[in-house]
């Protein structure tokens, strides 16, 4: 199957399919060098092409091969669940789908032993998988059983039409205590990090503080409206209010004494894209998080 898609900005091919293809970097350009993808009609063989808005697009997918990744029976929490799609609640510490060479102890090799259909589109390593959370992050996560749910769920997401919203300790008082950060975001050359960049992609963090701790942290209320990597602790960062417990962006972990950053995906919300009624699922603040803020408040809040 071919897939067509129009530029809307300046930027390499490999790095936007990757972006607009379930598909990782390092494939999208095994597809390329394969000669599997053509700009304007014309075959491009390096990755490192570069595109201009408008140009069309068009990569030649891979079809999907037999699963070869293990099937693990292990805890999978489900939150809602029908014949096209399911959210679950993941757990701080597990990354969501099979990297380099890890292909165990995943989401996915989860969700392979406790579902017993899940989309295609992902490919071999990432049936099912709409959209990710950090490994580190917790919480409602989206996961699609069938090609069409997965398709406009996508779509969905691109259009902001799903509503996450985030719940984090941070360091400080964020001023005002209310805002928008609305700032672009990209890769870190040669790293997994991501920052601040004129280069970068569009990202948008709605932000709310719900409780002021002393003035040593804040709770805060976080909506995406664009789902950039490690988009809310790079903006949060950004702005000096770095996520708790995030030392990969400033947060440290000394004075709240954590193992983990605080940020936990506590509510979903969308229309079902096949059945068309309104699904809305929330997750409780994880114990760790919960006894963590209890400590901060006895240390920090003022009397």
């Amino acid at each position: 199957m071919t897939k067509r898609i129009v530029s809307d900005k300046s930027e390499r091919v490999d790095k936007f399919l990757s972006e607009n293809l379930s598909y990782t970097r390092a494939f999208v350009q095994k597809l390329i060098k394969s000669g599997k993808v053509s700009v304007n009609g014309k075959i491009v063989l390096k990755p490192s092409v570069k595109l201009r808005s408008g140009d069309v697009v068009e990569a030649e997918e891979m079809e999907n091969k037999p699963l070869e990744i293990e099937k693990e029976n292990k805890p999978l929490k489900i939150l809602y669940e029908d014949k096209y799609l399911l959210v679950i609640d993941k757990p701080a510490g597990l990354t969501v789908h099979p990297v380099g060479s890890k292909n165990t102890d995943t989401l996915v090799n989860r969700l392979l032993y406790h579902v017993k259909d899940l989309s295609g589109i992902g490919g071999v390593i990432r049936p099912g998988i709409v959209h990710r959370l950090d490994k580190d992050t917790s919480g409602v996560l989206i996961v699609a059983k069938c090609d069409e749910a997965h398709q406009k769920l996508s779509e969905m997401l691109k259009t902001h039409k799903i509503d996450r919203r985030y719940i984090t300790l941070v360091k400080g008082v964020p001023k005002p205590e209310k805002g928008v950060i609305d700032v672009p975001i990209d890769r870190k050359n040669g790293t997994t990090k991501m920052t601040v960049s004129p280069m970068g992609r569009r990202a948008v963090t709605h932000y709310r503080v719900i409780e002021k701790i002393g003035n040593v942290f804040s709770l805060v209320a976080v909506k995406l409206e664009t789902g950039r990597t490690h988009q809310i602790r790079v903006h949060l960062s950004y702005i000096g209010h770095p996520v708790a417990g995030d030392p990969v962006y400033g947060g440290g972990t000394k004075d709240a004494e954590l193992r983990r950053q605080f940020l936990h995906a506590y509510e979903i919300s969308f229309i079902h894209p096949i059945i068309g009624k309104r699904i809305t699922v929330y997750s409780m603040l994880p114990v760790e998080l919960r006894e963590v803020l209890n400590k901060v408040r006895k240390k920090w809040k003022k009397k």
